[in-house]
């Protein structure tokens, strides 16, 4: 083989191919000594003078493509030590380029596999069930920004895995707990209210599952407006009508989680810091149990997640009266742990995704909120929110009997939300500060002039007075008249609705004579029964155009509610022993 180039030989061209077949030149029977003696090449036959693949002529062929292109010029081995080089490298980088590709369209998968998760979750109720005279939706403030009013409402179903969960096998479903969430205008400032299950309040007509409507009833008890059509699912269109009849708000949204759903929601963020005042037992949760029983929750602070979750939140008896009033405190010092411990995770589709994985498993939702992309947008409109700005109060009530009645003071409430104040009266609307409520403080140079003489006896009767018109200074006037005659006026603030055409009487159950004595006051007043306790008086247009003011005016803007109201309320960043039990 001395004096032979690589490609000079039958054997030996092509030795650098990937598709050139092993040789062994040794499994021929020569030697190393055999082979001592030169050989002389064979003569080409004719045939053979057809260039074959490598060889020299390959070699020579790809040196002038390569000359062509600008690439360096190199033969033999070096030429094919250089083009392999390259062909590992443009490989690698292909196999970088794939795998990159590759991953990035397996994240892309991932995510559309999780909203296509959630989607498939979700739940929704159409609003063919809502009432046709709905208040009207908020119009946006100076910066285009619009309030937004939530209704969130937990089922006590016992459907599908919910009795195992809940303790009871009822068919149907109730209100286990109900809270209007008010999301101010500046998304800086948010109040959840909550609304006691016993109150006695007058429930609209609701559209049942056969497509028929029920009459309106005028004193029915809170959650029996879920329950309306006896269905596992519920009927959160009838809850919204009441909420809507009731406080005058328009609800954007409404979300109803069951007992599954909250629990694994529990789990899914390791678990809530709650407090207790003292420790409870078996027999505290189930009154039924004749014992005492073990000890199920300690006294103090302690973490709680999934079936632990559920029990402290539906606990009622062995904390303070055993009232639903404490249960709904202790609700809101739960809520104001959970939203504290979502922020300080971040709220990010990170922290919120697997929160929203377990919840929509157990979730019903309005068809604005239909989807993942919907409930997560939503969901992040709130990270701006101060934790001290957001509050819990319950709608202002007084125990009726075994029930509860709801006080004229939540129209002032209803009033505030709907004119986007705070509870200390600020305005978050962004339209700027208003001009104090020319309602306020009534001088003694207004006389009324369409009332009647002062011979009415008032001693002893309370009486609310609400502006039920965009006119202002209308209470002022009225408040004069009541004093004269000993009325004692206990609350002065804007009704919920302003668009009432006569002066109206409102009492409740027991107290239609007090109201007969405050509307002969008050010339064409007509009375009207309520479930809410207490006297109120709402002035009409008919009022505003005997006093000789013009209707439609500017409407007094609602001052800072009264301490009853604004003192009890919850800031999310409260301390969580603080303010969780009742009596």
């Amino acid at each position: 083989m001395s004096g032979q180039r690589a490609g000079s030989s039958d054997h030996d061209a092509g030795w650098w191919r990937d598709d050139a077949p092993y040789r062994d030149d040794a499994s021929h029977g020569n030697s190393y000594q055999d082979s001592y003696e030169p050989r002389v090449p064979p003569r080409r036959r004719p045939e053979e003078d057809t260039p074959r693949p490598g060889g020299r002529a390959e070699a020579r062929r790809a040196q002038g493509r390569a000359a062509g292109r600008g690439a360096p010029v190199e033969g033999g081995r070096a030429a094919a030590r250089a083009a392999g080089r390259g062909k590992k490298k443009r490989s690698k980088k292909k196999v970088v380029a794939w795998v990159t590709a590759s991953t990035l369209a397996l994240i892309a998968a991932a995510g559309g596999a999780v909203y296509w998760k959630l989607n498939g979750n979700i739940s929704t109720f159409g609003d063919d069930g809502l009432s046709k005279d709905r208040p009207a939706a908020s119009s946006p403030d100076a910066n285009g920004h619009t309030p937004v009013n939530v209704l969130l409402i937990g089922s006590d179903s016992r459907g599908g895995n919910n009795a195992d969960l809940g303790g009871g096998e009822d068919a149907g479903a109730r209100s286990d707990t109900t809270i209007l969430l008010h999301i101010y205008a500046d998304h800086k400032h948010a109040v959840g209210v909550s609304f006691p299950r016993d109150a006695l309040v007058p429930r609209p007509a609701c559209k049942l599952p056969n497509g028929k409507w029920t009459k309106a009833e005028a004193s029915v008890m809170f959650n029996s407006a879920f329950s309306v059509g006896d269905t596992d699912a519920g009927n959160p269109a009838c809850t919204q009508n009441t909420v809507e009849k009731l406080t005058n708000l328009r609800v954007d949204h409404t979300i109803v989680v069951n007992f599954q759903g909250f629990a694994s929601m529990t789990s899914a963020i390791g678990g809530v810091d709650v407090c207790l005042p003292n420790a409870i037992y078996e027999g505290d949760l189930n009154p039924n149990l004749g014992r005492k029983g073990k000890q199920v929750f300690p006294k103090g602070e302690q973490k709680v997640s999934g079936q632990a979750a559920l029990d402290y939140v539906r606990l009622r008896h062995g904390v303070g009266d055993g009232s639903d009033i404490g249960r709904m405190k202790r609700q809101q010092a739960f809520l104001s742990a959970l939203i504290k411990d979502v922020k300080g995770k971040g709220m990010n589709p990170t922290t919120l995704l697997p929160l929203a994985d377990a919840a929509t498993k157990s979730l019903i939702v309005d068809e604005g909120l239909g989807s993942a992309a919907k409930l997560m947008s939503f969901a992040l409109s709130l990270k701006d929110i101060d934790l001290h700005d957001i509050k819990f109060i319950t709608t202002p009530w007084r125990y009726d009997g075994p029930r509860v009645a709801l006080l004229p003071e939540a129209d002032q409430l209803w009033a505030a939300l709907k004119a986007d104040r705070t509870l200390d009266g600020q305005d978050a609307s962004g339209a700027g500060a208003s001009a104090a409520p020319s309602d306020a403080a009534p001088t003694p140079s207004e006389a009324p002039s369409s009332v009647a003489p002062a011979t009415v006896k008032g001693s002893g009767i309370r009486v609310g007075v609400y502006n039920g018109t965009t006119t202002a200074g209308l209470t002022a006037k009225a408040v004069t008249a009541l004093k004269a005659s000993k009325f004692t006026v206990t609350t002065v603030a804007n009704a919920s609705a302003q668009n009432h055409a006569t002066t109206v009487v409102q009492y409740g159950p027991g107290e239609k004579a007090a109201a007969q004595t405050v509307a002969s006051l008050f010339p064409g007043a007509t009375l009207e029964a309520s479930s809410r306790a207490g006297v109120s008086l709402v002035l009409g247009k008919d009022f505003a155009a005997a006093n000789g003011a013009a209707s439609g005016g500017a409407s007094a803007a609602p001052g800072p509610l009264p301490s009853s109201i604004s003192s009890g309320a919850r800031s999310a960043d409260d301390d969580p022993c603080a303010n969780v039990s009742y009596g």
